[in-house]
């Protein structure tokens, strides 16, 4: 990423949610996914060369505000987000974000954007990347717990990535069901309704639970999964907060992003802190195999990790040059001598009001 441009020191671009939207639907919401997909997967085979650590967590018993910093060394980056379950029913969402990109070398942001949308679109990239290495080979229905913000998303990232023609669906909450069905009728997909957590598992190759309440919960116990199935369980994200029951866990192979991170948000807090997991990027690198045979039942644990982030905020900032999809910020002060910040405020007093 280059440094920024001497002549504009002051100027930050910014992608509003706005903006953001024209983006997407410029590029294609499922072109879009493939891209940032391609972007993780690039940036899981550098692995080694990021700054690691689990994400600085701060927990009320409403829910969680988090920062999710990361750099590879030249371009440092990070992302503020929350999770309120309780806000649905306030009106507002359970998860917002934002974000920003800077050079390492300065210290000078390079990029500050909304990523409500953008984090709605990386998890779907992440979940549907591991699946490529770990589901059926010849997978094709998937059911999907849990019809949320990131319900779509998911759907429409199997579907590009891993070949899904068929999503079955099911929510406690019949009118979030009824919102996914309807995004999706022009999607390609065939879209089944189902009225219970067993009827949607049933005949499925993959199974992606995505439910949002702040506790541990037994979304799918072990009678629903069978052998040969992929789950992607992307529901966990923090401490006391679980979908699967226990025994899924230990008979399944278990594959992470940050085994730091997962053991205390994901499924496998639930687990003897020494049981073996396999690190999803060992997997992208053919250090460790993913799905070996067709009665594996594999696992994709997922709590989301800042590695992710950085790759969504990079594919943003390459895509937004030459386009109008951004607005530059007056964010950072720019005194012509550097020293001299007190005259630079001194001097905007004489300058005419608008």
């Amino acid at each position: 990423m280059p440094a920024p441009r001497k002549e504009h020191l002051n100027l930050v671009p910014f992608v509003s949610v706005d903006n953001m939207m024209k983006l997407i639907l410029s590029i294609g919401v499922e072109d879009a996914i493939e891209g940032i997909a391609a972007q993780i997967e690039s940036d899981f085979k550098r692995w080694e060369s990021f700054d690691k650590t689990p994400r600085l967590a701060s927990h009320s018993k409403e829910g969680v505000i988090e920062l999710m910093p990361t750099s590879d060394g030249e371009t440092y980056g990070f992302k503020y987000v929350n999770g309120h379950p309780k806000n649905t029913k306030d009106g507002l969402q359970t998860v917002t974000a934002f974000g920003l990109l800077a050079d390492v070398d300065t210290g000078y942001p390079a990029l500050l954007t909304e990523m409500t949308i953008l984090t709605a679109l990386r998890t779907a990239a992440t979940s549907a990347l591991a699946a490529k290495y770990l589901a059926p080979k010849h997978a094709r229905t998937m059911a999907m717990i849990g019809n949320g913000a990131q319900c779509e998303f998911q759907a429409l990232a199997f579907k590009r990535i891993c070949n899904i023609d068929t999503v079955r669906l099911f929510d406690i909450d019949p009118i979030a069901t009824d919102k996914a069905v309807f995004n999706l009728q022009d999607s390609g997909l065939k879209v089944i309704r189902t009225n219970s957590h067993q009827e949607c598992v049933s005949g499925a190759d993959i199974i992606t639970t995505c439910t949002a309440d702040k506790q541990y919960a037994t979304i799918l116990t072990d009678n629903m999964v069978g052998t040969g199935q992929h789950i992607n369980a992307i529901g966990g994200d923090c401490p006391g907060k679980t979908e699967l029951h226990k025994d899924i866990l230990l008979r399944s192979d278990i594959f992470v992003e940050y085994p730091p991170q997962t053991r205390i948000e994901g499924e496998i807090q639930q687990l003897d802190e020494n049981h073996p997991v396999k690190e999803l990027w060992h997997v992208i690198t053919g250090q460790e195999q993913g799905r070996t045979s067709d009665s594996q039942i594999t696992l994709f644990d997922s709590v989301g990790f800042a590695i992710e982030d950085f790759s969504a905020l990079r594919y943003i900032y390459d895509v937004i040059k030459d386009t109008d999809f951004f607005e530059n910020l007056d964010m950072l002060a720019d005194p012509d001598e550097p020293r001299d910040l007190y005259g630079m405020v001194r001097r905007a007093a004489k300058q005419p009001s608008l």
